[in-house]
């Protein structure tokens, strides 16, 4: 483990969070933002809806950027180095782990299948789009 501190890439691992963050705005502001907030019923128009909205966004990147980096060691220790296996451990990793925590949760609190899949492929899409950036950027 101590080489991989030596030889990340630290600004590979802050680009793939970035980026997965990132396609948190679009997917949820643009493509899904109305089904996700009718799935949660969320009054967008409720000032206490807007109170900590800093805190969530840091933490929430703060959250990618720790999966990001769980990622980079894996992709380290496997000596991955090509887009499809990018692709590949991004799908592994994302659904295996991010998804399917995701759904546990979801299942104890009877969540429709709509937001699953809203917020499942969210994280599957986002490991990958970190994992093509971390194989490639070495």
């Amino acid at each position: 483990m101590q080489n991989f501190f030596v030889d990340a890439n630290w600004l590979a691992i802050l680009v793939a969070s970035v980026a997965y963050f990132g396609l948190g705005a679009i997917w949820y502001s643009g493509l899904f933002g109305k089904q996700w907030v009718a799935y949660h019923n969320i009054d967008v128009n409720d000032p206490e809806m807007k109170k900590g909205v800093a805190a969530i966004m840091t933490g929430s990147f703060v959250l990618m950027t720790i999966a990001v980096f769980c990622l980079a060691i894996l992709i380290y220790r496997l000596g991955l180095h090509e887009v499809l296996s990018g692709v590949k451990i991004g799908l592994y990793t994302g659904i295996g782990f991010a998804a399917t925590a995701v759904s546990i949760g979801y299942l104890y609190t009877k969540k429709p299948l709509g937001l699953h899949l809203i917020d499942n492929l969210y994280h599957i899409c986002g490991h990958v789009i970190a994992g093509i950036i971390l194989c490639i950027w070495q």
